[in-house]
């Protein structure tokens, strides 16, 4: 059965995975402005999560060959999810759970204070031993980079590893359909990442208004860097090292989540069933005979037997799904539910009244600071399963029964 909606555009056409509800028309517009990009592969694909972004839409898989546009990778390079799988159960969890939640907020630094600065409190002040030796291992690539494009530094550079972040990047403990505890967690690669992804992103649209190539983009935010050339280069290599630290900043934040959550639980085991996986990046593959650069903007690689997570939103629930390698979405799945809702449209249309009972039974922080984030701003998770029911299968659903946002 075929999942997705076929549509022709003045460029090569798309394979939408629409069926849970039609997308929004300025996420088709930007869209269609990709599919007039003259290096896109084939089709481009949208996941049934698919919404507005910058340049190209949240939920898009976008394969080129010979060039790759920077904004439409990001600046939260190497975002994803990391999921374990405990020994424990829900019967041996203490009847109150506020404690659990303190204890993570305690081990991982999460938020952002002091715009940033010294006092910032989701950065570590002191870096510890023990990351201080994992920031060792990465540091000779970054200073690499770095010498070379020093206005791509940031200076949380090793102060950003093993920490959460803001928006919608959270750390969970949930419940799985047979009671298993599960811990869950989002994020990315940090200042560093948003520093490497946000430069080249500018380095681009200079390249285009060097070669007179702007004016003929459907959308400045489009701005491309061509392979073969010394920056396409230097931005490879630059993502490549952001996607390595996003992922070990997953590692070392659920070594410390699992670390402090002990204290306060039955003894336990981590089980084999562990997924780490990023959700917005861009790599080399081949599809359909031909190797090409794939850009999953807010999507999950789905080849057959790959293990991947798509989170509803903090009140609704997750998915760890196995992938079907479905060729026509170049092996890709959704990243989850899906924006329905702009943060600032969240922040005036949610009550806190209305986000308080979405979260009940779930030990959470319920303040107007995180209404961005309710349930009722993201799209209806079951329906978005179901309009993929030809990329990924379903392995475990999870509840969560704790939620730390940053």
């Amino acid at each position: 059965m075929v999942g997705y909606n076929h549509y022709e555009t003045e460029g090569k056409p798309l394979k939408l995975w629409d069926t849970s509800e039609p997308f929004e028309e300025e996420a088709m517009q930007q869209l269609r402005n990709v599919a007039k990009l003259p290096f896109i592969f084939r089709h481009v694909a949208g996941m049934p999560d698919v919404h507005y972004g910058k340049g190209a839409t949240v939920g898009s898989v976008i394969a080129t060959k010979k060039a790759i546009v920077p904004a439409a990778v990001g600046v939260d390079l190497g975002c994803g999810m990391m999921a374990v799988q405990t020994s424990l159960r829900a019967e041996q969890l203490p009847d109150h759970l506020h404690a659990i939640r303190v204890a993570i907020e305690k081990a991982v630094p999460h938020g952002r204070t002091d715009n940033g600065g010294r006092n910032d409190r989701g950065a570590w002040g002191s870096l510890p031993n023990h990351l201080s030796s994992t920031w060792k291992k990465m540091e000779d690539r970054y200073k690499k980079i770095i010498e070379k494009h020093p206005k791509a530094k940031s200076e949380k550079h090793a102060h950003h590893l093993g920490t959460l972040g803001t928006g919608n990047h959270f750390i969970e403990m949930c419940l799985d359909e047979q009671n298993h505890v599960w811990f869950m967690l989002h994020s990315g690669s940090r200042g560093p990442g948003n520093r490497i992804g946000s430069y080249f992103i500018e380095k681009a649209k200079r390249e285009m208004e060097r070669f007179y190539i702007n004016e003929y983009l459907p959308d400045q935010d489009l701005a491309y860097l061509v392979e073969d050339t010394e920056l396409f280069d230097d931005y490879v290599e630059a993502v490549l090292w952001a996607q390595d630290y996003a992922s070990e900043n997953r590692q070392e934040m659920m070594a410390a989540t699992l670390k402090a959550v002990k204290k306060h639980l039955a003894p336990f085991e981590v089980t084999e069933m562990v997924v780490n996986c990023h959700h917005n990046y861009v790599t080399k593959e081949n599809h359909f005979g031909e190797n090409v650069w794939v850009t999953r903007k807010g999507a999950v690689r789905a080849r057959t037997g790959d293990l991947g997570i798509i989170p509803g939103s903090m009140g609704t629930g997750s998915f760890i799904v196995e992938g079907l390698g479905n060729e026509e979405s170049f092996c890709s799945c959704s990243h989850g539910a899906g924006r329905k809702m702009s943060r600032a449209k969240a922040k005036k249309t949610i009550s806190l009244s209305d986000h308080k009972a979405a979260m009940k039974g779930i030990e959470a922080r319920l303040d107007s600071e995180i209404l961005d984030e309710s349930p009722a701003a993201y799209k209806n998770i079951s329906k978005v399963m179901k309009a993929q029911e030809d990329l990924v299968k379903i392995k475990y659903r999870l509840r969560q029964i704790v939620n730390v946002k940053g």
